[in-house]
């Protein structure tokens, strides 16, 4: 059985709907913050599908810089869930109004 890039493009897209509907119904900003990391991860999948299916290498060289930015986002976003973690026991997206100037 040949797997074709289809197969992948397949995936990547249940995976992308996947962590888009996690992203758009759960209220805890960690599974959140998961769904954002699958949904890059579906893009990658996609940009190393076409770099396939096309022989360039352009779309893997794509994948490095969403790789960058996923990093990027794991800093930010962990550094925002422990300081929501500080104050309270639990994080979820409307305890984002505690990192205001002067919220309690």
């Amino acid at each position: 059985m040949t797997i074709t890039s289809t197969y992948y493009l397949v995936l990547a897209a249940m995976l992308f709907t996947i962590g888009a509907v996690g992203l758009l119904i759960r209220r805890n900003v960690i599974v959140m913050f998961m769904c954002v990391e699958l949904m890059l991860n579906a893009v990658n999948l996609t940009f190393v599908s076409f770099a396939r299916e096309l022989n360039d290498i352009r779309g893997q060289a794509i994948v490095f810089f969403t790789l960058v930015v996923a990093a990027a986002e794991v800093a930010v976003g962990l550094g925002i869930i422990v300081a929501i973690f500080r104050r309270r026991r639990g994080a979820t997206a409307d305890d984002l109004d505690l990192l205001r100037d002067g919220a309690q």
